[in-house]
């Protein structure tokens, strides 16, 4: 009975060996259906793809500017005195001939009360000198006085007049510093605030100034442009085809203007050229001092267009996946300049084609795929 057992046991062991290799070596045909289908299956990798557009689109360049005043004013004392009295509010909008800022005048006032009396001393004895003049005239036609007489009365009169002019002279200056004694705006634009008070002595020699005012509205964008671009822009302001905006920093609004003034050389070391855009800048948006990203566009062109995540770097260059049915290939492309989230495409579309536009990073030349459309807002 133990070796019956054996045998039997044998017999199923080498059984189960022998079904084994069957289906190993491909004797089972319900094996060889079954793994077919896993070992020559290349499932379609799923991608986002987008259209190669052609349309027109700006032929323009970004730089860095920086935002300057049209005229920009340090107000100063013109006399040593006093402050009295500050007419404005720090910060404020202010316009020409407004009242700024009230100086201490008594003393100038008491000076020019002296110099009027001075004034008319001088006045009154110029007119006393030419009647003089004018009796010692007479008297000499009778011979009832000598010529020297005369003559000593016309250098009387001389001498009075000249008083008369020193004194009107010095009259005048001290009313043109009582005027300094009120300060006006002298031009319009926005004040900066006042560095001093009412109480505050102020000089001539000061250096400090007393306030600032900076015209906003119209303001200059400057930047520097590099010399490449020059004849262009050139070309552009001749064809009066060129329009320029500044991008602030941190807000969505733009402002926009006109190149107004190329300089008149090039900076050599640098390799630019100083260009100047004056903007209406009515709602203040440019402020003065303010870095910004200057859009110059020279015109409008035709050109193909393609979002920039569509265009691929290589070592051998530039490179975007064109799908061909449900298979892509590789496609060399050049780009001529990229235009907000956009690369404008100079060769190898020629628009109308449907490049991938995500899920680049598994494909390759021939790669079957499974193209879908982009989700909104990607």
């Amino acid at each position: 009975m133990r070796k019956a057992a054996l045998l039997f046991g044998g017999a199923a062991v080498l059984a189960a060996a022998a079904i084994v290799v069957a289906m190993r070596g491909g004797f089972w045909s319900g094996g060889a259906v079954a793994q077919a289908p896993r070992e020559n299956a290349s499932p379609a990798v799923p991608v986002e793809v987008t259209q190669a557009v052609r349309r027109s689109v700006p032929v323009r360049i970004e730089v860095l500017g920086s935002v300057t005043p049209i005229a920009s004013v340090a107000v100063k004392a013109r006399v040593d005195t006093e402050i009295t009295e500050v007419h404005f509010r720090d910060g404020a909008i202010v316009h020409k001939g407004d009242l700024l800022f009230t100086l201490d005048s008594r003393a100038i006032e008491a000076q020019a009360k002296q110099v009027e009396g001075l004034l008319a001393g001088a006045k009154a004895n110029l007119e006393q000198a030419e009647r003089d003049v004018g009796r010692y005239t007479d008297l000499l036609a009778k011979n009832a006085t000598t010529l020297v007489t005369l003559q000593n009365a016309r250098t009387q009169v001389n001498i009075y007049r000249a008083s008369v002019d020193s004194n009107t002279a010095q009259l005048e200056n001290l009313r043109v510093q009582l005027d300094y004694c009120t300060i006006r705006a002298p031009i319009a634009g926005r004040a900066s605030m006042a560095a001093v008070k009412v109480g505050n002595f102020v000089r001539q020699a000061d250096l400090t100034p007393l306030a600032t005012i900076n015209q906003t509205a119209p303001a200059y964008v400057t930047f520097a442009l590099p010399q490449s671009y020059l004849p262009e822009l050139r070309q552009s302001l001749r064809n009066e085809s060129a329009s320029i905006e500044a991008i602030i920093p941190g807000d969505p609004r733009h402002a926009s203007g006109q190149v107004t003034m190329i300089e008149n050389s090039v900076d050599a070391p640098t390799g630019t050229v100083p260009v100047r855009a004056t903007m209406p800048n009515k709602d203040e948006l440019l402020w003065p001092g303010t870095l910004v990203t200057v859009a110059l566009t020279f015109r409008e062109e035709e050109a193909v267009v393609v979002p920039s995540p569509a265009v691929q770097v290589s070592q051998t260059g530039t490179y975007a996946f064109v799908l061909d049915g449900d298979v892509v290939h590789v496609r060399p492309v050049t780009v001529a300049r990229v235009v907000g989230t956009d690369s404008v495409i100079a060769n190898g579309l020629e628009g109308g084609e449907t490049v991938v536009l995500n899920g680049q990073l598994t494909l390759a030349e021939g790669t079957k795929v499974s193209p879908r459309e982009p989700k909104p807002g990607t």
